[in-house]
């Protein structure tokens, strides 16, 4: 049973739906004497209602509903027009079934109306052939889904909390985490785990193609790193901190404050630049009081150097104030829905001047491969659909809609999973058909029986069927159904074997569908999502580190980073499918994705920072100290390439040996490259250890500076 919550929305949902279909049902079937009408208008607050997924509060899914209506009467109609043939309708059904499926691709709400307006389509496009009875359907689906609306309306869910405001709470926490010792690194890695999308309701989540999603989407991942970056400054900060590393900290907290303020009320924005001025300022005066005199980090003497605990300690809060800088940006582009000044780096925000249409051309170019899930389940649908109406058309079913309904609501993204629900749904089925047999045997031809129960069977049926599971639920519909068709014509027992026969064979369907089309889900893609991810964000180190010991600056060309990106948002689709196809994942032993997701954030982050803030070598590009630099950017490149290796189950080539650095001062090696490589070098020895079995010896590291002195 579910928690008293989950009790609570699923008896409004059932009050909601039930009360729609009485209010429509009935007085078209006994005032208006339109069974087709009736017939049509139990089903849409069904479709919307139930089958539907659509996220948000009351008013938000009432908004959804009615602007889905047209496209919804659209498909009525091409399925009334299809019903003349079998072929024609299986040719409408696999092209509706893959365009509404892989319109997941434009965020949870169209994805939320797809299966409902299947249903439109199916209902209308079996036998029989009947033109002229197209004005009662649209007349029923119109009804129905008005009805459903104004209910969401009147009894309608709790509103959730806007990302903004999510985004401006976590802001304030990193605030007041800019501060030593106001808030504790757990508290700040709670708060950035709230902010996963996991944790925000589907309606709250930014997963649209436009600028202002985009930007609340790039802003909520650069916060999260924020946290994540003064959870690790405050458990490594030394005794000693310089004024420098404050000062910057202080300008950090001030535009976390700002940027909360702008997100709640579009007004006051930070000062635009003045965070990138101080960044630039900062790199370029790193200074720390050692004997009572300021000493220039890139100019002082060697033997004055301020401790490396201190100089790695300032890399920190230079990346974290970039991290800064990024929401600064990406709020200014969320509130205006544009960049007020140029958004820089360009790559970065190259979504930032682009109008609506380019960007929603290339979020649906970007899906439509073999390597994106959502185009895997449109496919695998789409194929399924077609086939139960070959199938239900060619042996002429009763009551074949059934068939296609079975696939639409039984069908999982892996073949373990379908198999697990249609049992379930198959022993449900039955025993409803059994229970709805006994019932038609035994009432008769007297519809004034079925009329006082379907409403009862509705709501009680529908309202613990989400709570009892998928077994209850089958069973009690084909109770509704049962009631439901006996008030519309005479019926015998036989209407359960039909419905039992339909649920059979749609089932059968959707396990072949399965069996043949990505049985794993995204278990499988998953792991070449990631390993292409890593592949290609690994790329991007040896020409990051070169930009930093290559004087003149910027004379080195910086690495293309637009492929990266796109690969990092196939792997996060794949990986977000994958968790909600293995609940608890986290908790199963396998390679830490999120580990995954979180080192090619970094790569990606350190190729955009380091060539504008890494602070360079003052002794030039030879020496011991380029060349271990060099040859350790090179060695975390092969290993991004042998572990992405270990998760496709490839031949992984032997680890080759780490550099090891040389004894050179610290100004002779940029402190920033150093700390950049030692975190990846870290970060690749813990997804190796989530993936090999933990009897290997030797995990891969980088022994930088910090290895060596501890």
């Amino acid at each position: 049973m579910s928690t008293g919550v989950d009790r609570s929305a699923a008896l409004r949902k059932a009050a909601r739906v039930t009360l729609a279909v009485s209010i429509g049902f009935y007085p078209l079937l006994y005032a208006a004497e339109q069974p087709i009408a009736a017939l049509y208008a139990l089903f849409a607050p069904i479709a919307f209602g139930l089958l539907s997924a659509i996220p948000g509060s009351g008013r938000q899914r009432a908004s959804v509903m009615l602007c889905a209506l047209p496209a919804g009467l659209a498909l009525a109609s091409l399925g009334t027009v299809l019903a003349v043939n079998t072929w024609a309708a299986v040719g409408g059904v696999l092209a509706v079934g893959f365009l509404l499926t892989f319109a997941a691709v434009a965020g949870p709400r169209p994805a939320g109306t797809g299966p409902g307006l299947q249903l439109f389509y199916i209902l209308a496009c079996f036998p029989p052939y009947d033109p002229d009875s197209l004005g009662a359907r649209l007349l029923g689906l119109t009804t129905g889904t008005l009805l459903l609306a104004a209910w969401e309306v009147l009894l309608p869910e709790p509103s959730a909390a806007s990302y903004r405001e999510r985004l401006a709470r976590a802001l304030e926490t990193a605030a007041a985490g800019a501060t030593p010792g106001e808030v504790t690194p757990e508290k700040l890695r709670r708060a950035g785990s709230r902010l996963r999308l996991s944790h925000i309701p589907p309606a709250e989540r930014p997963a649209g193609a436009g600028r202002t999603d985009r930007a609340l989407d790039q802003a909520g991942r650069s916060v999260r790193r924020l946290l994540e970056q003064l959870a690790t400054l405050a458990e490594a900060t030394p005794r000693a901190a310089d004024e420098a590393s404050t000062a910057l900290l202080g300008r950090v907290a001030a535009v976390c404050t700002a940027c909360a303020r702008f997100l709640r009320t579009g007004s006051h924005p930070p000062p635009a630049g003045a965070l990138e001025e101080a960044m630039r300022r900062f790199q370029e005066e790193r200074v720390l009081l050692v004997s009572g005199a300021p000493v220039r980090l890139v100019s002082g003497p060697p033997g004055d150097l301020p401790p490396t605990a201190v100089l790695q300690r300032q890399s920190r809060v230079l990346a974290l104030a970039e991290s800064a800088r990024i929401v600064e940006v990406t709020a200014d582009i969320a509130v205006n829905d544009g960049p007020t000044a140029p958004a820089a780096p360009r790559d970065l925000f190259w979504y930032a001047e682009l109008s609506t249409p380019r960007l929603w051309a290339h979020r649906v170019l970007g899906n439509m491969t073999f390597r994106s899930v959502v185009f895997q389940n449109a496919v695998r649908t789409s194929l399924g659909l077609a086939a139960a109406r070959l199938v239900a058309g060619s042996f002429d079913l009763a009551h074949g809609f059934w068939v296609l309904l079975a696939v639409l609501t039984l069908e999982r993204t892996t073949v373990g999973a379908t198999w697990r629900t249609v049992r379930l749904s198959v022993a449900g089925n039955a025993v409803g058909a059994l229970v709805a047999g006994a019932l038609l045997t035994g009432v008769g031809p007297h519809t004034d029986v079925y009329a006082a129960l379907l409403a009862p069977a509705m709501l009680v049926g529908f309202w613990l069927g989400p709570l009892l599971g998928i077994a209850f639920a089958q069973g009690a519909f084909t109770l509704v159904v049962a009631t439901a068709f006996a008030q519309l014509s005479p019926v015998t027992w036989r209407l359960s074997e039909a419905r039992m026969i339909d649920v059979v064979t749609g089932s059968v369907i959707g396990l072949l569908c399965g069996l043949l089309a990505w049985p794993a889900g995204a278990r499988r893609e998953v792991r070449r999502a990631m390993a292409g991810l890593l592949r290609s964000c690994g790329g991007m180190v040896p020409p990051t580190a070169e930009t930093l010991l290559t004087p003149p600056p910027g004379s080195s060309a910086q690495p293309q980073t637009l492929p990266s990106l796109h690969r990092l948002r196939l792997a996060e689709a794949a990986y977000a499918q994958y968790r909600s196809e293995a609940p608890g994942a986290s908790e199963e032993t396998g390679p830490d994705w999120h580990s995954v997701l979180i080192v090619a954030n970094q790569m990606l982050m350190g190729a955009y920072r380091l060539p504008r803030f890494g602070l360079r070598p003052s002794s030039g590009t030879t020496g011991s100290s380029a060349a271990w630099a060099r040859a350790t950017a090179t060695a975390m490149e092969a290993e991004a390439d042998r572990i992405a290796s270990l998760l496709t189950g490839r031949t992984v080539p032997a680890r080759p040996p780490v550099p090891q650095p040389g004894d050179y001062p610290p100004a002779s090696l940029s402190v920033d490259l150093e700390v950049w490589m030692t975190s990846l070098g870290h970060q690749f020895a813990r997804i190796e250890a989530s993936v090999t079995p933990p009897s290997r010896p030797g995990a891969p590291g980088l022994p930088g500076r910090s290895a060596r002195e501890s």
